[in-house]
């Protein structure tokens, strides 16, 4: 080897010393980045930012990303990139505006992924008419002095203002007379009275009205009252004890616990009824969030379970454990689709082949929102093709399931194909360990579950129906901090399925507790799901429940239909 060649050789290789000197110092630059912004993602999540408000877009479109993060973190061309839609609203517009039949399926629209009514616009409206009204009328001072004859009355001006009563107990004092035949010996009538027979061929009286706690203490409104407290205005039942005691009753929370308790056996058939139904539906949407249980040392971690038929029922179930078992109790008969997130407690399921994985597009975009501190310009375009998706699922809300289905294969299929082709490319690049490298991981092992949406135009492209129920749970605890047993756990879930089946089907829940507590004790086992509140309006057309609801003694008191004395 000559001199020269020599001295190239040192050359290069002082140069590659140099790159990979540089290279280091980039990696480890990259590395501080990355620790610096995790850190800073940690303290968001205590103080600023939780859960899925963070991405969440302000300007109503289905991005939900923070808009005031992104101002931070990208640039003003780059933040104004991720509002385009690349011709996205002609291609869908062409897609539904097509006459192919699509729309004329099997007449299923599909529900829509929500727990709740949309809220009305604000601003002054009408008051309801079914407030009770009182009529004031306020005269001129002129008018006063000089008399009504002294004036003709030639119009009048109309403000309502609402005002509120204050809440009152009633007692309801049951009297059932007693009554003997004219012709009956005195002797064999008071051979009966002695022996305090309640009715007998001698002594006649009517049977007591129908409670739904046996000779208990409160009446069907008032159980109801208390069970909306504490489960719909997550209300401890400490805090009702405060409340009854300023009104003069003496209710403690042990009582309140109790009646809650016995109430529960009472309804559980029915919210059984609704899960066997449920298991009926073509899909289910499932996740669970930790709860305290209450115990002698230490409070034991344990977790709440929703599971949702969307358009039908939402339902709570409670587990001691996050784990396999715990979804084979919940899920026992299940066959079908399952929204569910990608945790592992569900992979047994999925093998078997019974049960088929639908992923969530809202847990995918959860992992690209997390790479915008360290790859911004990567994250905004997964960021983008994700939102594309959302939107198209936004004008297909009210379409039936045929027209989804040809609309998704037409327009959403290539974004779909076109993000799992951009991942796959950048697969290749991720640093390990990076934010990118974990959202491109998980989006790729997920890839086919993630697809499945575009197969069944009933499946959605998300599980947020789910996350949504579960915020009833997570508000609820941070009042009433822990549950106390696992009968109190069961309780709660019981009456939570109730409220938030109610909700769904925008049922007003005190009125619909309190004449389900009047219906239920007598109402035939085998018809019990007809009380359920998606059957509910149509239940209270039928004749029977009618008379049974104008015979209820309670009823008519809490209705105010039962004159008071004054």
């Amino acid at each position: 080897m000559t001199e020269a060649e020599a001295e190239q050789l040192r050359g290069e290789l002082h140069a590659l010393r140099e790159a990979l000197a540089n290279a280091t110092s980039d990696r480890e630059r990259y590395r501080a980045l990355y620790m610096q912004l995790l850190e800073r993602c940690r303290l968001l999540e205590r103080g600023i930012v939780v859960g899925q408000k963070a991405e969440r877009d302000r300007g109503g479109d289905e991005a939900q990303l923070s808009m005031q993060l992104l101002g931070m973190l990208l640039s003003p061309d780059e933040a104004e990139a991720v509002a385009e839609d690349d011709g996205l609203d002609d291609a869908l517009s062409d897609a539904l505006d097509e006459d192919d039949g699509a729309g004329d399926g099997d007449g299923d629209t599909g529900p829509r992924d929500t727990c709740a009514p949309r809220r009305p616009r604000r601003g002054r409206r009408k008051l309801p008419e079914a407030l009770p009204r009182v009529e004031i009328e306020v005269l001129p001072p002129e008018v006063l002095q000089e008399g009504l004859s002294s004036f003709r009355r030639i119009g009048e001006v109309v403000s309502e203002v609402v005002e509120r009563r204050p809440a009152s107990l009633v007692v309801a004092r049951i009297v059932r007379p007693k009554f003997a035949r004219k012709d009956d010996p005195a002797e064999t009538i008071a051979e009966q009275l002695a022996q305090e027979t309640a009715a007998s061929p001698t002594v006649v009286i009517a049977p007591p009205p129908e409670r739904p706690i046996e000779r208990g203490l409160a009446g069907p409104g008032l159980l109801a009252h208390t069970i909306v407290q504490r489960w719909q205005d997550h209300m401890p039942s400490n805090r009702q004890e405060a409340i009854y005691a300023r009104e003069g009753l003496v209710l403690s929370r042990q009582t309140i616990c109790s009646w809650h308790q016995q109430l529960a056996d009472l309804v559980e058939p029915l919210v059984e009824a609704m899960l066997a139904d449920a298991f009926r539906s073509p899909y289910l949407c499932v996740d669970a969030t930790g709860v305290l249980v209450q115990a002698s040392e230490q409070c034991q971690r344990a977790h709440f379970w929703v599971l949702i038929a969307p358009g039908r029922h939402v339902l709570y179930r409670f587990s001691h454990k996050h784990d396999s078992e715990a979804v084979d109790r919940l899920l026992a008969g299940y066959e079908g689709y399952l929204v569910a997130d990608a945790h592992s407690v569900y992979d047994h399921l999925y093998a078997r082949g019974s049960v088929v994985e639908v992923a969530c597009w809202s847990h995918c975009r959860r992992y690209f929102y997390k790479t915008l501190g360290t790859e911004p310009e990567l994250a905004r375009h997964a960021l983008g093709l994700i939102r594309k998706l959302f939107k198209v699922e936004e004008k297909l809300a009210d379409e039936a399931r045929k027209k989804r289905e040809s609309v998704r294969r037409k327009v959403s299929a290539p974004i779909v194909d076109a993000f799992f082709a951009w991942c796959d490319t950048q697969a290749e690049a991720a640093l390990d360990g990076s934010p990118l490298a974990a959202a491109l991981t998980y989006a790729r092992n997920q890839r086919a579950a993630l697809r499945r949406f575009l197969d069944d135009g009933r499946l959605p492209l998300d599980n947020n129906i789910s996350e949504r129920a579960l915020r009833r749970e997570a508000v609820g605890r941070k009042n009433w901090l822990f549950v106390g047993s696992d009968d109190g756990a069961r309780a709660n879930t019981v009456f939570v399925s109730l409220l938030a089946s109610c909700q769904m089907h925008a049922i007003e829940p005190l009125s619909y507790l309190r004449d389900l507590l009047c219906l239920l004790p007598s109402w035939p086992r085998s018809r019990v799901l007809e009380l359920a509140p998606v059957s509910w309006r149509e239940t209270l057309q039928k004749p029977e429940a009618q008379q049974r609801l104008a015979a209820n003694v309670f009823r008519r008191i809490a209705l105010g239909e039962h004159p008071l004395p004054v």
